[in-house]
C-alpha cells in the first residue's frame, strides 16, 4: 500500500458521513457530542483535503453533490470498519471500569432496572451505566447499545443471546371500568371492549384474531406508543391495557380482565450482547449480573 496516497483525517471522514446521514449540520453536530462551528470545520477541511464539493445547501438542509454521493458508500465502509475496530477494542478491555450502556423498553427500565442498577453500582462502583430506553430494538452492531433486553431472539450470527424467561401478558382495566363489561365465555365474545392500543396498524389485531378474538379498530379509539400514558390512561378509566404480570399485579388501582380465561400472551425475554464484547470484563460482568436479577422476575 502507498500510504502517502492517504492524506485525510478519519475525523474529517466521519464528519462528512454523519452528516450525510443526517442530513443538517445541526443533527450531524448533536450526534457526535460536537459542536456546529467544529463540525463545519471539518467537514470544509475534508473539501479542501480531497479539492471537491461534497455538499450543496437547499433550504436548511445539504444535499449531496454528484461527488459526494460517490463518495458516501465508501465512507459508510470505512464507518462500518470503525465501529468493528471499536468492537474490537473493547472486547480487549480487561479492566472492570468504564461504561455500559443498556437498552431497554419503558416498562422494564421503569419497573426493573432502578433496582437492579441500585445493587450493581453498589457492587462495581467503578461502571458506569448508560440506559436507553427504548421500545425500538437498538443496534448492537453499531453501538447504540453494548447490552440489550428483547422479545425476540436476534437473527445476526455476531450477536449472542441469553433467555432469561418469559413474560406473562394480561389485560388490565379498573374495577369501575370492567364492571361495565358482560362476562364472556371466550376472548372471541370481546366486542365492545375498548383497548389502550400502540399504534394504528392492523399487527397485533392480526395476531389476536387468529387466535379467536373479534377486534377491530373501533376497538383501539385511543392510541399511543408510550406505555407509561397508556397505564395513566388505564388508571383514568379509558380502557383496558395489555400489561406483563409481574407490573400490573404492583398497580393498586387495577386488577386482571377477564382472568378466568387465562393470559393474553406470553412473550420471551432475551438479553442480548455483540459476541466481542463478550469478552470485556465490565461488558461480561454487566451481562451476567442483569441476566441473573432479572431471572427473579420471569417465568
Amino acid at each position: 500500500m502507498t500510504w502517502k496516497s492517504v492524506n485525510f483525517d478519519w475525523n474529517h471522514i466521519r464528519a462528512f458521513l454523519v452528516t450525510a446521514e443526517e442530513g443538517t449540520l445541526s443533527a450531524a453536530a448533536k450526534a457526535l457530542g460536537l459542536t456546529q462551528p467544529t463540525l463545519s470545520r471539518q467537514v470544509s477541511a475534508l473539501e479542501t483535503e480531497l479539492c471537491i464539493t461534497l455538499f450543496e445547501r437547499v433550504g436548511q438542509r445539504l444535499v449531496l453533490t454528484s461527488s459526494g454521493l460517490k463518495l458516501l458508500e465508501h465512507a459508510r465502509g470505512m464507518g462500518d470498519a470503525a465501529l468493528e475496530f471499536s468492537l474490537a477494542v473493547t472486547g480487549q478491555s480487561q479492566k472492570i471500569e468504564g461504561s455500559v450502556i443498556v437498552s431497554a423498553g419503558e416498562l422494564t427500565a421503569a419497573y426493573m432496572l432502578p433496582k437492579i442498577i441500585s445493587k450493581l453500582r453498589r457492587e462495581e462502583p467503578g461502571i458506569d451505566i448508560e440506559v436507553v430506553v427504548t421500545n425500538e430494538a437498538s443496534d448492537l452492531k453499531r453501538r447504540e447499545a453494548d447490552i440489550a433486553i428483547r422479545s425476540f431472539h436476534p437473527t445476526q450470527n455476531d450477536l449472542i443471546a441469553k433467555k432469561i424467561g418469559e413474560e406473562v401478558i394480561w389485560l388490565y382495566g379498573t374495577p369501575e371500568y370492567l364492571d361495565q363489561l358482560p362476562t364472556i365465555p371466550s376472548f372471541s365474545e370481546l366486542k365492545d371492549i375498548q383497548i389502550i392500543g400502540f399504534d394504528r396498524s392492523n399487527s397485533l389485531t392480526d395476531v389476536l384474531n387468529k387466535q379467536g378474538w373479534q377486534l377491530s379498530k373501533k376497538n383501539f379509539s385511543l392510541i399511543t406508543s408510550f406505555q407509561l400514558l397508556q397505564l395513566a390512561l388505564c388508571k383514568e378509566g379509558q380502557g383496558v391495557i395489555f400489561y406483563p404480570e409481574q407490573m400490573g399485579d404492583q398497580e393498586p388501582n387495577l386488577v386482571r380482565a377477564y382472568e378466568h380465561l387465562g393470559p393474553v400472551m406470553k412473550l420471551p425475554v432475551w438479553l442480548v450482547c455483540h459476541q466481542e464484547l463478550r469478552t470485556s470484563l465490565r461488558v461480561r460482568r454487566v451481562f451476567d449480573f442483569i441476566a441473573t436479577e432479572l431471572s427473579d422476575n420471569f417465568y
